[in-house]
């Protein structure tokens, strides 16, 4: 009888190991000689005076890795990475920088001030390669106006993420007091020669919340930063240096848009996104004798409804291919909202629930984070099959009470089914792979 909880977990490592970040730089930017591909169009190296590059987010090491990589030997850059961690030692030449996430701190701020000064040295006959992944948003911050400071910028943070804006709306207002967000870092190097390769785990079409487009026009307005805090009644609890502004927002500059002679000289390539996560997935499921669905309609979505719609899909697949193994291989970050106090996450969430729905069936589910971590817990997420249920109320475990106490992790590490990758260098979506015979 197939292991169908050894099969969702090999399909997961299978798509991990397909999402190799240097392995990707090396084959979608294809040097040749002095010359690599970008976006369909080939750019030679060999008259830039000097290469450059700002690495940024939960998987700058490992961009870092790759572009050193392509270039060697012939040519070598120079610059900075700026992660939440440093598992894996930054390449020779480059400057290495943990900043704050999710909140930025002294780091941050040192991370963006390192940056800007690197980038005001750079002239037409500089390269620099903005090396962007999730996370940034906080790990490089700098504000815009000298009297803001830190704990005014660590403020404003704290405030939006928890006012319950979405990240568009989280946004608008921090690259409007940032200066190196929405479009900044393209204007602090406007006369270089500027190529963007992003990891992104933001949705298709809005690549400028990746990082908060340091180096993308800026769609959104002061109007938009305002309405904001208005909307969620934010102005009186706003820092006095930040509350000002706001108060006058004519006083506020605004973000570089669309024709801004900054992105004259600019080129963004998606290096990973949804696709490259979708198409190893599903060739791995298939590989393993899976007539196979990719589902991308649940991003944050609440975990209950995606996980009822998911393994619906799952059903009337599998009644649509009678005497045939199915799977759903689905994608996006759905919506847990923490209530107690326990360890966990929303991978680990998704599984939880699905537990007792699936309880003794031949259905396997699997939830996991590319980037190695989900929610406060040390895990990537979990896995769980027909048999989990009854191996938890044995364990004398109610699935629902620690569902309850938003402590999942703890209810699957003592099942042995945590899964424990650590940090993979990487951060595109989540992945879960709903399987059954």
């Amino acid at each position: 009888m197939l292991d169908l909880k050894q099969t969702a977990l090999q399909i997961f490592r299978e798509t991990l190991a397909a999402i190799d970040i240097p392995a990707t730089m090396r084959r979608k930017l294809a040097r040749e000689d002095t010359r690599i591909s970008l976006s369909g169009a080939m750019l030679d190296l060999a008259p830039f005076e000097r290469i450059c590059a700002v690495a940024i987010g939960k998987a700058s090491v490992a961009m870092a890795c790759g572009l050193t990589e392509l270039l060697s030997p012939d040519f070598r850059a120079e610059g900075i990475v700026v992660a939440p961690s440093l598992a894996k030692s930054a390449p020779s030449g480059f400057r290495a920088i943990v900043g704050g996430h999710p909140v930025p701190n002294e780091g941050s701020f040192a991370a963006g001030r390192a940056i800007l000064d690197m980038l005001a040295t750079a002239n037409e006959r500089t390269l620099v390669f903005f090396l962007l992944s999730g996370g940034g948003s906080a790990l490089v911050e700098q504000p815009l106006d000298p009297a803001v400071r830190l704990a005014d910028m660590q403020a404003l943070n704290q405030l939006l993420v928890t006012c319950g804006a979405s990240i568009d709306e989280i946004n608008a207002v921090r690259k409007h007091f940032s200066a190196v967000k929405g479009g900044r870092l393209a204007v602090a190097a406007s006369a270089a020669m500027k190529i963007t390769l992003g990891v992104t785990d933001v949705p298709d079409g809005r690549e400028s919340a990746l990082a908060s487009g340091p180096t993308l026009p800026d769609p959104t307005t002061i109007s938009d930063a305002c309405i904001v805090i208005e909307r969620y009644g934010l102005l009186a609890k706003l820092p006095a240096s930040i509350r000002a502004r706001f108060e006058h927002p004519e006083t506020i500059p605004e973000t570089p848009k669309a024709g801004d002679a900054a992105f004259r000289h600019s080129v963004f390539q998606l290096l990973l996104g949804r696709d490259d996560l979708f198409h190893p997935a599903h060739r791995a499921a298939e590989a393993a004798g899976f007539v196979t669905l990719c589902d991308n309609t649940t991003d944050d979505w609440p975990v209950e409804r995606a996980a009822d719609f998911l393994l619906a899909q799952l059903a009337e697949l599998k009644r649509a291919n009678p005497g045939r193994w199915a799977a759903v291989i689905a994608d996006g970050e759905v919506s847990s909202p923490v209530t107690g106090d326990g360890v966990g996450g929303r991978n680990l969430a998704f599984v939880l629930y699905c537990l007792e729905k699936i309880a003794g069936q031949r259905v396997a589910v699997l939830s996991a984070g590319t980037d190695g971590i989900d929610g406060s817990s040390p895990a990537a997420g979990t896995v769980a099959d027909g048999d989990s249920s009854a191996r938890a109320h044995a364990l004398g475990m109610d699935p629902h009470d620690y569902f309850r106490r938003s402590d999942s992790y703890t209810f699957f590490k003592n099942l042995g089914d945590a899964i424990e990758t650590g940090p993979t260098g990487n951060n595109l979506r989540d992945v879960r792979v709903l399987l059954t015979e």
